[in-house]
Parts: structure tokens; sequence; C-alpha cells
């Protein structure tokens, strides 16, 4: 009988905090069925306006959106792949693997996340101008094919999660060091990969400033600089631009849904064996 207050207040929290949650969302939504003045009123209209498939179909015509998303689509499946693949081959050798100087690279590599992304804008640039890959897709997927992050991640997660004993087992039984990575480690690293696989989806999806430094070719636009386009010379029409941020996000409320429960599934699956 004690526990039911307790467990009514925990209730009416996480209520709240799912409104809290959801609200930026119907913000959105309510924001993008407005005209640009109607924006301004104050105290606020919270109810929907009536212009929201006129502005999604302004959104339409006025940008390559359909287009862009494919962009947008590839080059966040592809890094994602890759990412995927170096963070946790480069992760499961700092956890389980001895090397010499593995101390120092693993330090090194946790010093390049205090360096801002910004500081980093110039030089990449260069390299990319010097390799002939401004204007491609080259120059957003490669040198983000492996970070520190995603390393760092994974590195954790293997060191517990991951027993010696069973890598000794399989080296004992022939397999070789990638076998032992592909056909034990990765498996067991499946939680931690949906994670890395989500966070690293959303950062590619949601990039601009890089884009737009290398892209200049309208057709080989991402959604966000797509987007960019929506806004007018002198004025910003906001409704419209807050329309379009909203169709932008339903794939990437989608892609989250489906991790989501790939992550819960993974990490109940794991503790049940544990």
């Amino acid at each position: 009988m004690g526990n039911k207050p307790f467990k009514l207040f925990v209730r009416i929290f996480l209520g709240i905090g799912v409104v809290l949650s959801i609200f930026p969302f119907y913000w959105m939504l309510v924001m993008g069925s407005k005209q640009n003045k109607e924006i301004y009123q104050i105290p606020p209209n919270l109810l929907l306006g009536s212009e929201l498939f006129h502005n999604i179909e302004t959104v339409f015509r006025e940008t390559s959106f359909f287009h862009s998303v494919l962009n947008t689509l590839f080059i966040a499946i592809t890094s994602t792949i890759l990412i995927l693949f170096f963070d946790s081959l480069a992760g499961f050798s700092f956890a389980k693997l001895k090397f010499k100087g593995k101390g120092f690279l693993f330090t090194f590599l946790l010093g390049t996340m205090m360096i801002p992304g910004q500081l980093n804008i110039i030089p990449s640039f260069y390299l990319m101008d010097k390799l002939g890959w401004v204007g491609s897709y080259k120059a957003l997927i490669i040198p983000g094919m492996a970070n520190a992050f995603g390393i760092f991640w994974i590195k954790q997660y293997c060191t517990d999660a991951i027993p010696d004993s069973l890598i000794e087992s399989a080296k004992l039984d022939g397999c070789s060091t990638f076998k032992v990575y592909f056909k034990i480690a990765l498996p067991i690293m499946k939680p931690a990969l949906a994670f890395l696989a989500l966070y690293s989806f959303m950062g590619s999806w949601n990039d601009y400033v890089w884009p737009l430094i290398i892209l200049n070719d309208e057709s080989k636009y991402t959604l966000m600089l797509a987007l960019t386009q929506l806004k007018g010379l002198y004025t910003v029409n906001y409704p419209l631009v807050i329309t379009g941020t909203l169709l932008a996000t339903i794939p990437l409320l989608i892609v989250f849904v489906i991790f989501s429960r790939q992550l819960i599934a993974g990490i109940t699956e794991g503790a049940v064996k544990q």
C-alpha cells in the first residue's frame, strides 16, 4: 500500500516528461500550419491553422525535396555503415588486443575529442581541395568514416561485455583475430552498434556546415541545404521553413523508432544472458 503514492508520483512525472518531449514537435506542426503574420501573435495560438497543406505543397514546389532526401539517405547510410565497421574494429582492438603503444594511441584518440570541430574545417577543406574531392560525396563520407567517440564507445562496451576467456577459447580452436572479431565479438556488440548507428545516422542527416562548404552543385544538395532555398533574399517565411524542417524530421523519427526497438531488444537479450 505504501508504494502506491510513489508509483502515482512516478507516473505523473513520466507523463509530464512525455508531454514536454512531444510539445516541440506539436509546436512545429502548429507553426507550419500558419501564415507568416500569424506566428507573431501574442499570446500565441496553440491550435492548428489552415495553411499546413498549402505550405507542404510550397515546400515541394520550391525545393528538390525528394531528390535531396535520396542524396541525404545515401550519404547517411554509407557513412553509418563505414563508421560501424571501422569503429567496431578499432574499439574491439583497443579493448581486447595487446599491442605496443596501445595506451598512448588511445590517450591520443581521446585527446582529439577535445578539439572543437570548427578548428578542423579549414585544414579539412584544404585537404579535400588537394585531393580534388570538393563538390563530391567522398568529402562528406570518407573523412568521417571513423571517429573518436565511436571507438571509445565500442571499446568501453567490449571491455565488460566480452570475456577474455571466450576470446582465448576461440583462439585455441584456431580462430584468427579477425574471425574472433567477426564471429564472436560483433554479435555481442549489437546493442552498442545499434546506438552508434542511430547516433551516426542522426549526425550525418542533420549535418549542415560541412555539406554547405563542400557541395557546389544543387543536384547533390543534402536535405538541410535544400531547405535553405526556402529563405527569401530580404524576408523569411518562417512557417514555410518550419514546415520543411518538420518534413525533414519525419524520416529521422522513423529511423529512430526502428533502431530504438533494436537497441532495447539487444539490451534485454544481453541482460537475460547475464
